[in-house]
Order: C-alpha cells, then sequence, then structure tokens
C-alpha cells in the first residue's frame, strides 16, 4: 500500500509523543477518551501542537451521550470550531443528528463554514444515522473529507461489509475510515475486507496511577471505572500497525 492514513486517537500530550514516534500519521484528539472522546481544552492543544509535528485533528463533541444537541450546546461547538481554528489545529471531527436520526444538515453546515477550509471528519453519528448512504451523500455535500465509521457495527470488524459497500459507493469523493475496535490481531482482515486506506485506532494501554494513596470510598465520576489506572497510547501496537499498512 503506497498512500495510508494511520491515526491515532489520544487524549494526552504523553500519548502524542508516544503515537507520533512509532508512526501515525495523524491523530485526533479528545478529552477524556475513557467516555468516548470530548472537545479537549485549549490548554491541551497547546500541549500536544508543541510537542509533536505530525497532523492533529480535534474533536468537536460537547458532552458524552448522543448526537442531538441543544441550541445552547449548538452555540458551544460553534465556538469551540473558531477556537480550535485559531489554535491552528489542522482539522476537526464533528457531526450532528436530528431527532429522527439523520445528519443534522443545516447545522453542520453553520459549523463547516466557521471551519474556513480546515479538514473535516465527520465522527461516529454516522454509525447510528438510520440510513447510512444518504448520510454518505450529505457528508459528501457538506464538504466532508473523510467519515470515520464502524459500519454501523460495535467494531469496524463486525462492519465490514457495510464498510466495503460505503467504500465503493463513495468511489472516492470521500475517505472511508474505519475505527472502533481495530487492533492489529484484525487489522489485516479488515483491510482485505473492505479495501480502507485509512485506519482509525486508539493503541491503548494501561498505566498505573503515581497516586501512593487511594481512598476506597472517594469516586471523582463513576464508580465502575478504576480511577487508578489511566489509559496510554501503546507505541508498540502503533508501530505494528504502521507496518501492517506498509505492507499490504
Amino acid at each position: 500500500m503506497k498512500d495510508f492514513n494511520l491515526e491515532i486517537c489520544i487524549d494526552s500530550a504523553e500519548s502524542a509523543i508516544i503515537a507520533a514516534a512509532h508512526g501515525a500519521t495523524r491523530l485526533e484528539l479528545c478529552g477524556h477518551l475513557m467516555i468516548g472522546g470530548v472537545t479537549p481544552c485549549t490548554g491541551l492543544i497547546e500541549m500536544v501542537k508543541a510537542v509533536v509535528k505530525i497532523p492533529t485533528y480535534a474533536i468537536i463533541r460537547p458532552r458524552f451521550g448522543d448526537f442531538v444537541y441543544s441550541d445552547l450546546e449548538f452555540e458551544q461547538m460553534k465556538r469551540d470550531v473558531v477556537s480550535c481554528r485559531e489554535h491552528l489545529v489542522d482539522g476537526l471531527v464533528l457531526g450532528a443528528l436530528t431527532p429522527d436520526g439523520h445528519l443534522d444538515v443545516e447545522r453542520l453546515k453553520s459549523l463547516t463554514a466557521l471551519a474556513d477550509g480546515m479538514h473535516l471528519t465527520l465522527h461516529r453519528a454516522f454509525d447510528v444515522c438510520v440510513d447510512p448512504f444518504k448520510a454518505l451523500e450529505d457528508a459528501i455535500t457538506l464538504g466532508f473529507h473523510t467519515i470515520l465509521t464502524s459500519g454501523q457495527q460495535a467494531s469496524a470488524y463486525e462492519g465490514r461489509s457495510l464498510l466495503k459497500d460505503l467504500i465503493k459507493a463513495a468511489h472516492g469523493r470521500i475517505d472511508i475510515m474505519p475505527g472502533a475496535g481495530v487492533n492489529t490481531s484484525n487489522l489485516k482482515d479488515i483491510l482485505q475486507d473492505t479495501g480502507a486506506t485509512s485506519i482509525h485506532l486508539s493503541a491503548k494501554t494501561l498505566r498505573p496511577s503515581l497516586s501512593q494513596h487511594k481512598n476506597p470510598h472517594v469516586y471523582m465520576g463513576l464508580p465502575s471505572i478504576d480511577e487508578s489506572i489511566i489509559y496510554e497510547t501503546n507505541g508498540e501496537e502503533v508501530k505494528a500497525a504502521r507496518a501492517i499498512l506498509e505492507a499490504f
């Protein structure tokens, strides 16, 4: 494979350094990957831009949960787009849906206009659209360059059939990038079965907290999450994924 994209999603400057050093071609920058990723704060954006040189795309997602946003949440998203553009982020990862499960075309028009020529990825809001092929055409019309999708399944491996059909239907007009559950054990099958040339993965591993003390009665968030464990990018997984792409 001559041309490929290996996008690693991260939520820390440490992970950005690891991903870039081991072969990522670009980053998706999020806050709090533990909950699927939300809009990163400006401090994190500035740190990542300072420590790596590869393209960095910031997700615009005001909260955990669904992709049907209130008026105030939409206003927040507009401000976040402007802020990311002013902080020289290379691209944006965004999406919004109507209550009946279609892309919110009117709101997305506003957001893409504010992006003012930045690279645009439609995130996995696509995967809960009622009609993926209509959403594909809407995304192209809106000027998106990439769709990040699991093929509307729990993982990209399970969604291989739809991913293949989407790539065929896109016919080079937009890049279909498989993501969700992608790792080096299934990457070859995903590439072979879909024809994809862009891949998105977190390649994350767990590292222990530096804290030497924990109060078992106190939780800062969800009690089901062990807060003594922190996600970090696994450089060897990134390196292995890059090798698979280069050899394919």
